[in-house]
């Protein structure tokens, strides 16, 4: 028996659109968004309709015909942190999504209620596979030296997921019996330790933790970025330019948006393009190859810390993402932690087959769909 599946995936300035026949990719589409008109609208829910209208355009210009449709999986977003897997949405699902209850208000929830909405005029089962708050940490990997802060799961977890599993096929070997070191390097990155099948730990690339990115900071001295915004001498070089805060809360939104947005490689070079910021380093800009190098340099140390978590016992290094179309920057890896294991690059990005994936092992009956219940995996120690 074929399956029909339609993959819908939401980002910031595009709504992506794929759809398989099994494991066959019949055709993949961006279909492009204005930003000022998106922004116009407010917050990420009021975008729903007007990306469903310009999805079912899509489908009647183009002769796409979704009738007899078996899955439409969305990509997941916000909803409370689960376990790792192909969910089947219901209510509370789409409501969680909806209304961002673990994250930010960012277009990868309208995933799930962009499919449900064909799915009242095309039928199917409606799936999240892989959700970036997907948790499977071990208790030591959540531990601070702060109490009552944890270490918290938000990840590239359907790259990473799925750039594994593919690599396991590809090897002929089953992801559940061995450990690996997995990665996601793009403009977001995130380095990972896999247990026999399970996320152990991860670097958290939104909450300032792992190698520095074309927007984000990476890890950070503590007791210098206290200074850093705190600090008027720095304002300006920031791109904050009142000399005074209103309030404590004030200074913190800025620093959020310094820290979450405007660092990383756009920090030192006013600019996220990593094309242009290559082109410098390979005609010897001095600087851009010394950030370029420090930026690999954090991404083969934190394989060393994930390598640590797994003990050693490593079976493979598995990177994905854009930034690997850069051939230094695979030798580079390489030569620092090839002595920790084989390490394989597999450049770009794997969601779409990676959604449709995990939806075929549910219609296949090789895997059960998880339920959300919205009760999060962790909810802190009891003693």
């Amino acid at each position: 028996m074929s399956y029909k599946i339609l993959v819908i995936n939401p980002g910031s300035t595009s709504t992506k659109l794929a759809y398989f026949e099994d494991e066959e990719k019949l055709f993949e589409t961006n279909i492009f968004h204005d930003a000022p008109f998106l922004a116009s609208l407010g917050k990420v829910s009021n975008q729903l309709e007007y990306r469903s209208r310009l999805i079912r355009e899509f489908l009647d210009e183009n002769g796409i015909d979704l009738r007899g449709v078996d899955a439409i999986v969305g990509r997941g977003g916000a909803n409370m942190p689960v376990h790792e897997g192909t969910y089947e949405a219901n209510d509370l699902l789409l409501e969680d999504n909806k209304n961002a209850v673990s994250g930010v208000d960012h277009p990868a929830n309208l995933g799930l209620l962009l499919a449900s909405e064909l799915q009242r005029e095309y039928g199917g089962r409606v799936f999240m596979v892989d959700s970036p708050k997907t948790d499977e940490f071990c208790d030591l990997a959540r531990i601070t030296g702060v109490p009552g802060i944890y270490r918290t799961s938000s990840t590239h977890a359907l790259n990473l997921k799925g750039t594994v599993r593919m690599h396991c096929r590809r090897n002929h070997v089953r992801y559940e019996d061995g450990n690996y070191i997995v990665c996601h390097i793009d403009g977001g990155m995130t380095v990972s330790a896999h247990e026999r099948g399970r996320m152990i730990d991860a670097t958290n690339n939104a909450a300032g933790e792992g190698p520095f990115t074309p927007t984000r900071t990476g890890a950070l001295p503590v007791s210098g970025v206290i200074d850093y915004f705190f600090d008027n001498a720095h304002k300006n070089s920031i791109g904050i330019e009142d000399s005074h805060y209103e309030s404590f809360e004030e200074a913190l939104r800025a620093a959020r948006e310094v820290l979450t947005r405007n660092a990383g490689l756009t920090g030192h070079f006013g600019t996220s393009n990593s094309d242009v910021i290559h082109k410098m380093v390979e005609e010897g800009d001095p600087k851009a190859v010394r950030v370029w190098d420090a930026m690999i340099y954090n991404i083969c140390k934190a394989i060393g810390e994930m390598a640590a978590v797994l003990s050693g016992k490593v079976d493979g290094i598995v990177c994905g993402g854009g930034l690997l179309r850069f051939p230094d920057l695979q030798q580079k890896i390489r030569s620092r932690c090839e002595w920790i294991a084989p390490v394989s690059f597999y450049p770009g990005e794997v969601e779409h087959e990676a959604m449709a994936a995990g939806a075929l092992r549910v219609l296949r009956g090789e895997a059960e769909p998880q339920v959300y219940t919205g009760e999060p995996v962790f909810k802190g120690f009891d003693d």
